[in-house]
């Protein structure tokens, strides 16, 4: 895996418990991140977001009063929103097939499941900067495309994606 320098990327770590914050801190100071904010919540998230103006974010699902779900769903549909093409990694407890799709639905770009390590960590990171994923909007989603898979070249089948069938 690349090395980057990550001295100048803005991180935002959104999460309720102090002690993830934290960790996460300490691991991306590691990684040679500099800039680092902090939020607890949702709403000081946003609040965040506007003063602080982070490349990537990193948001725990749970928290009080607002989660990282209705988060997402504001930094992806707001006018106001202060960047709505940001990359954001969802980091929770939650690793069931069910809940990464609701993660996927609500505009998340990647999904990292707790306990985590520097490893998994670093190997988001670099995800989001090497492959950043291309953003869509429909009637009713606007995020980072959510097929995660290529389309085969292969592939001589009918084309079921509506994008597709427009083209003709």
């Amino acid at each position: 895996m690349q090395a980057y320098d990550l001295s100048r990327l803005r991180v935002l770590i959104v999460d309720d418990n102090k002690f993830m914050r934290v960790t996460l801190r300490g691991m991306l100071e590691a990684f040679g991140v500099k800039n680092i904010g902090e939020a607890e919540d949702g709403n000081a998230a946003w609040g965040r977001m506007i003063d602080f103006k982070p490349d990537i974010m990193f948001v725990d699902w749970r928290m009080e009063p607002i989660d990282g779900l209705a988060l997402m769903k504001r930094l992806r549909t707001d006018p106001e929103s202060p960047n709505r093409f940001m990359p954001v990694i969802m980091v929770t407890g939650n690793a069931e097939i069910k809940h990464v799709k609701v993660a996927r639905d609500a505009g998340i770009s990647l999904y990292l499941t707790k306990p985590l390590s520097a490893q998994s960590l670093y190997q988001r990171l670099v995800a989001a900067i090497e492959n950043p994923r291309p953003f869509v909007r429909t009637g009713s989603y606007f995020g980072p495309d959510r097929r995660s898979k290529k389309k085969s070249d292969d592939y001589t089948g009918p084309e079921r994606r509506k994008a597709d069938a427009d083209k003709d």
